[in-house]
């Protein structure tokens, strides 16, 4: 019985000393998104964001054009035909190299929210490397009474 306690207790120290060591890689990924999508969808400021993006960018959203270039293209449409767009973050997740976002977007039609799912993969550097988007305008009536957020 002894042994099976030490090993146990030895699995739960090995474990946690795991954790620890991914914890603060998994914060800096986060920390980065979320400047990134402050710089980018809030600021609109291309400049500002280009930092945290990764040599190449993959992009899924069928809409926005691939890589680094592309995405300074978006900003540049976002900031000419949607000035008044605000993207608010409700929940930030956080799994590895991944960051997931889900965000209130507002401004970018009258009297409209969207409801966006954004997962972006990041890179060994806390670039982000990858991006994918889910996007579904918040209905006025809903069956529920739970709300989108």
């Amino acid at each position: 019985m002894l042994k099976r306690s030490a090993l146990l207790l030895a699995l739960l120290f090995i474990a946690s000393t795991s954790f620890a060591a991914v914890l603060p890689e998994a914060q800096q990924n986060k920390e980065n998104v979320l400047k990134f999508y402050h710089y980018a969808l809030n600021d609109k400021n291309f400049a500002a964001a280009k930092p945290f993006l990764g040599k190449q960018y993959k992009q899924h959203n069928p809409t926005a054009k691939d890589g680094v270039d592309g995405f300074r293209d978006f900003i540049a449409f976002l900031k000419k035909k949607y000035p008044d767009s605000h993207s608010e973050i409700k929940r930030v997740l956080v799994d590895g190299d991944y960051v997931v976002l889900h965000v209130a977007v507002t401004g970018r039609q009258p009297n409209v929210t969207q409801a966006i799912i954004d997962i972006f993969r990041l890179d060994k550097q806390h670039k982000i490397v990858e991006h994918w988007d889910v996007i579904q305008t918040v209905p006025e009536t809903s069956a529920n009474s739970n709300g989108m957020f």
